[in-house]
């Protein structure tokens, strides 16, 4: 199994900035796709970013332009830096990781989520 770990929520004024970190350990994988997912009371879990194994990237149109999503030097993190932070974006981020496991299956995991407040 893989293990999911998100941090770094908070609260932040509007236009403001904070980086939220997933840290993941397993053993006898590969990672696949990363991603951070959001969802705020009474809405669908939505996308955010996504960063395939490969480097290539995916935004939110909502979230383009604010927040980059990166992975770590050594591999066993990513993170999402959000900058000029908007009311909208208050949610529960969640981590999202893609393996693929030792017998060649494809499997999701993802991390308890970490609150992220929007307020003045």
């Amino acid at each position: 199994q893989v293990q999911v770990v998100e941090s770094g929520g908070g609260l932040v004024q509007p236009g403001g900035s904070l980086r939220l970190s997933c840290a993941f350990s397993g053993n006898r994988f590969s990672i696949d796709a990363m991603g951070w997912y959001r969802q705020a009371p009474g809405k669908q879990r939505e996308l955010v970013a996504t960063i395939m194994g490969g480097g290539s990237t995916n935004y939110s149109d909502s979230v383009k332009g604010r927040f980059t999503i990166a992975r770590d030097s050594a591999g066993n993190a990513i993170y999402l830096q959000m900058n000029n932070l908007k009311a909208e974006d208050a949610a529960v981020y969640f981590c999202n990781v893609r393996a693929r496991m030792w017998d060649y299956n494809l499997r999701s995991y993802w991390g308890q989520g970490t609150q992220v407040t929007v307020a003045s």
